[in-house]
Parts: structure tokens; sequence; C-alpha cells
């Protein structure tokens, strides 16, 4: 609200000085940094700059003519300091406006992307592997978009685009066929084809030979041999089984999880339609698209006549253009694949498709651990699954300490704690590496998930409590700064959550909860709000019931659990 007040301000006021001079005069509206100040300031040096006139008769000119706006009847004071002129919103109209639009079920909801369709690549872990932490930042990034996205009107398509295709495929199914044990692949699947894998390496080391049959083995796979795609369909099968008890514990769900191999057949029609545009070339027996001397060449096919990653990524973003008419398509991949989608989209660009500009890779930084990349532990891959029952583990240590009485202790703490993982990762930019300790992440003190969750559960501790009619409230209440802190930081709300589309960065989100939940916590501090008169506790209820619902949505939108009770 606040936002939409600063544009009307800057376009009236540009209106009006253009239709007196005859000429653009940008005009500046802003927030100052000292809230003491006012709500919103306007620097008139560039206007002074421009209009060559000593400065106090420029800062008059202006102040009365932002009498003259529409826009300034939300006002309350006009003062000029030096070159600034500081203007207070009239704080009891301003409230009654937002109290009334934060009751609305949508509030925060926009028409941004009414019409519009985004597809999102995330998670994509490779089969037959652990779902390890690595995986983590992926997935619950591009859930948490796809969330946000839904909320402003977006159609969302989530796709799993599974590492279901390559040559380890013939090494595993060599090694499951020579020395496999079925039964013990079948009791602990993803674990044993592991085993089986690191195996074919230690033997292959002395027998180079075996990566020429693994090779061969994967080359037949292509060709739809009977006896290998049954075995690579099941390995499928049971990775995927293994991953769902994770987005199960996330509670993360996608639209599509077709992998590379769906886009083995698909894969000519791209080295064909290059070829017609005269667009491959011959190097060293390889094809390739020449890029320019601004980043290296692509390199489609290998002189063996296979395809590569890039190949298969643009046999898939063709598909999901004809597929789903996308407006943008967005791929949550860490940051040392940049060049990799760079690539993709100047590819995309050379073929003469004017939608390379709606390709959009979504980087992120390393899981680190004591300052270095979390990738293993005593020489094994860290798995998701046991990150998130340790970090539950922690939480029901922390419950027992200090509320063992409470019901559904389990399932409460497996909510904190995967939720206090999901959100030390989202209050992070996501380009910014982040440091992996599970002691503070279920802290409930501090700038954690637990609380956020416990500050929802603190206000619905008084609202259950009790009844309240925000039809019958004293908007003078709101004139106080810690209660009119409170009336902005929730006036924010939707420019939060349209900022955070801009920038595909859920932190943005994440750290407007946590100043929401600062800002009520000093509020509940200065305040009593179970007070006699009916009138004034009307208010405040109205006013801490609009908190908690943007604190339950913003959780949600992460991907965060709420609870009632901690």
């Amino acid at each position: 609200m606040i936002n939409t007040i600063k544009t009307d301000l800057r376009i009236e006021l540009e209106n009006i000085l253009k239709e007196k001079y005859n000429q653009e005069i940008p005009v500046v509206v802003e927030e100052p940094k000292n809230a003491d100040l006012g709500d919103i300031s306007i620097p008139v040096f560039s206007i002074v700059k421009t209009l060559r006139k000593p400065l106090n008769l420029v800062v008059d000119e202006v102040i009365d003519t932002i009498k003259k706006t529409k826009v300034s009847e939300n006002f309350s004071a006009i003062e000029k300091v030096g070159g600034f002129i500081n203007i207070s919103l009239n704080r009891v109209a301003f409230s009654k406006k937002l109290i009334k639009e934060g009751q609305r079920l949508d509030y925060g909801s926009s028409n941004l992307g009414k019409g519009k369709t985004i597809v999102i690549d995330y998670s994509s872990p490779n089969i037959a592997k652990p779902f390890s932490v690595g995986h983590l930042r992926s997935t619950i990034i591009g859930h948490a978009i796809g969330n946000i996205l839904e909320k402003l009107g977006y159609k969302v398509v989530r796709i799993n685009h599974l590492g279901d295709f390559g040559t380890q495929f013939g090494k595993i199914i060599y090694a499951y066929l020579n020395y496999g044990d079925k039964e013990k692949v079948e009791e602990n699947p993803i674990e044993e084809l592991v085993k089986l894998y690191v195996e074919f390496h230690e033997l292959a080391k002395e027998n180079p030979e075996l990566e020429d049959k693994a090779r061969e083995i994967f080359k037949e796979l292509e060709l739809g041999n009977p006896e290998y795609y049954k075995l690579w369909e099941h390995f499928r099968e049971v990775s995927l089984k293994e991953y769902m008890k994770v987005y199960e514990m996330l509670n993360v769900k996608f639209d599509s999880y077709d992998g590379e191999a769906f886009y083995n057949d698909k894969m000519q029609a791209v080295v064909d339609e290059l070829t017609e545009k005269s667009l491959l070339k011959k190097d060293s027996g390889a094809m390739i698209v020449d890029l320019g001397e601004s980043m290296p060449p692509a390199l489609i096919q290998k002189s063996d006549g296979s395809t590569l990653y890039i190949t298969r990524d643009l046999a898939a973003l063709f598909y999901r253009k004809t597929t789903y008419n996308f407006d943008e398509v967005l791929y949550v991949v860490g940051n040392e694949q940049k060049l990799h989608f760079e690539q993709l989209k100047a590819v995309v660009k050379e073929l003469g498709y004017e939608f390379y500009q709606d390709i959009h890779h979504i980087n992120f930084g390393l899981v680190l651990q004591d300052g270095k990349k979390m990738s293993t532990r005593k020489g094994k891959i860290v798995k998701l699954e046991d990150v998130l029952n340790e970090a539950s583990e922690l939480s029901l240590n922390y419950i027992n300490e200090k509320n063992p009485e409470l019901e559904n202790k389990s399932e409460i703490s497996k909510k904190i704690g995967v939720s206090a993982v999901i959100f030390n990762d989202l209050k992070n930019h996501r380009t910014n590496d982040i440091e992996f300790d599970l002691a503070d992440m279920v802290n409930f003190i501090g700038q954690t998930g637990p609380y956020l969750q416990y500050t929802s559960v603190r206000i619905s501790s008084v609202l259950d409590t009790m009844e309240f009619n925000c039809e019958d409230i004293n908007y003078n209440l709101f004139t106080g700064n810690h209660s009119f802190d409170l009336i902005k930081t929730i006036a924010q709300y939707e420019e939060v959550l349209q900022r955070a589309k801009e920038e595909y960065s859920p932190s943005v989100l994440a750290k407007y909860l946590l100043v929401l939940a600062s800002y009520f916590n000093t509020f509940y501090a200065k305040e009593k709000i179970m007070v006699t008169d009916d009138k004034e506790r009307n208010t405040k209820l109205c006013l801490i019931s609009i908190i908690r619902n943007i604190l339950d949505e913003g959780m949600t939108l992460l991907g965060m659990q709420v609870i009632k009770k901690m």
C-alpha cells in the first residue's frame, strides 16, 4: 500500500511539473532511512539541477505541488529538512484502509500472473543414488518459488527432471548382472545400487575394458534392449519410491517426473534443426554450435554420435514450450552450472526463437559445514532423510525440556525440525553459500523457523480464547509508533511477494516474516491485549489476527509447517 501511494505521488508530481515547465522532470519518492523523519521522503536535488533554481524555492514549490495532488489526502504532515521533503501518513486513515484490506482471505494476492504460465525445473536427483543434502537447496527453493508464483496468480508447472539417463546405468546394469544380489537390492535398493556402482569402479581400475562393456550396455539400453530396459525401469521405480519419502517429509509435490530418458527420442529433432539452420559445425569429429567470442562453443554431439546434457536440455525445453506454452521457464540449479544455461539460452537465440529471453537460471550457492562443502560424512553421502530426522530429534529434545506435557510431541517435533531446516536455507539469499548447523536451526530464539512458529503459536494462544469484532475498532489506537510500525509492515506484504517473484528469491519473504514477528513481539511486550474495554480489545485482537494470518500463510508459502501448540 505504501508503494502504491509512493508511485501515485511520483506520477502526479511528474505530470504537474511537466505541464508547468514543458519538460520531463524525474521525481524520486522513497522511504527515509530514519523512520522518525516520516514515512515518505522526496530528495529535491535532481529537480533543483533540472530547473536551475535555488534549493529553498524548489522545496517550497514542490511542497505546494504535493498539496495539489489527489494522493495528498493520505498525508498528515509535510515538512522540509534541507534538500528533503519528509511526509507523514495520516495514521488513522491509513490504518483503517489497511485493516479492511488485511481481513481479506486473499490478502497479498494479485493479478500479476493472470493468464501466464511458468515452468519450474527443480530438485532432479540422480536415480540409483541417495537423495543427499546436495539436493536440498534446489528442492526447497524451487518449491517456495512455485508457491509464491501461485499466490500471485500464475499457473505453475513443477517438473522433477530426474537424472535417469547416461553411461552410469550401463555400469550399474553390468555390476548387477555379474555380481549383484537381487534380494539385497530389493531389501535396500539405493544403498545396494550405490555399492554396485562403487564396486564397478574399483574393478575397472584394474580392468579398463569394463568401461567399454558398460558403454555397450548403455548403447543397447538406448536402442531398447528389453532385458536392460526392464532393469533400468526397475531401478528408476525403486529410486523414486525412496525419494518420495523425502518429498513427503518436505511436503513437496511435482506435476511431472519426466527425466532425461524421456527426451531420448526427442533429441534428433534438435540436431536436425541445428543442421537445417547451418548452425552445426564439425570440430575434432564432434558437432558444436559456435557461440562467438563471448563464450565457449556448445558441444551438441560427441565424435561417437552420442549426445550431451545440452542436447537433452534443448529437447526438454522445446517439448515444454510446445506442451505448456510457458511464459517463463526456470531452472533451479547450482551456481556451477552458470555457463551451461548461458549456452542453452545462446543456442535458442541462434535458432531464432525469441523465448530465449524467458529462460532463467535460478542459481544458488553451496551447503557448507564448518566452512566446507557438506557432501560427505566419514566418507559417506549425507542423506537428506537422515538430516531431517536428526533435526526432528533435536526439536523433540527441546520440547521435552520446555514443555514435556505437550500432546503429539513426536508429530509436532517433526514439523518444527523439518521447517527449521527449510527456513535456515530460505532466509539466506539463494546465491549465497549457507552454513549448516542443526543446533542453531532448531533454536526457538533468533532468526529461525521455530521462532516464527512460536510467534504464530503465541498469537493463537490469545486469539483462540476470545471472540472479537473487527467492525468495532478504535483506529486512533494505531497512532503509536510500535502500533504503526506493525501497520506499515503488514501493508508491505503484497509488495514483498512481488519482489520475491522479481528476484526469484524466497529470502525476501523469509526476512519480511522475521521483521513482522519482531514487530509483533515488541508490540506484545508493550501493549496489554486482554483489556476490559471492548473496542480496544477488538482493535488489538483484530490487528494480531491479521499478523497471524500473514505469518501462517508466509510460512506455508516457504514450505514450512504451521502448528498450533509447541
